[in-house]
């Protein structure tokens, strides 16, 4: 289930050429199961930190395969209509924003 309109995209393999930008984020599993649905005021900062820590302790996010993004404004905002229609489509929140 992709939210985004936007390509979905490899971890690895891109996440550490985002801008530094605004944005919000979805990451997921190999099945394209949606773990977390995150923001950023620094899209570049924020992946840099997950690649150079694979995750810290964070094994819900430590699944991540692929990603989508896209720049925004107020992230903040756009995260809260994504998590929003997430729950009311699947019943619950992702998996890692419940952790």
């Amino acid at each position: 289930m992709e939210i985004l309109d936007e390509k979905v995209q490899l971890w690895l393999d891109s996440a550490r050429f985002v801008k530094p930008k605004p944005a919000v984020y979805v990451l997921y599993d190999k099945k394209l199961n949606v773990l977390f649905i995150g923001k950023s005021e620094n899209l570049q900062n924020q992946f840099t930190k997950y690649l150079d820590t694979n995750f810290e302790n964070n094994e819900c996010k430590q699944k991540t395969h692929t990603y989508q993004k896209v720049f925004v404004e107020n992230p903040s905002e756009r995260m809260i209509q994504l998590l929003d229609r997430y729950k009311v489509e699947n019943g619950k929140l992702p998996d890692c924003n419940e952790v």
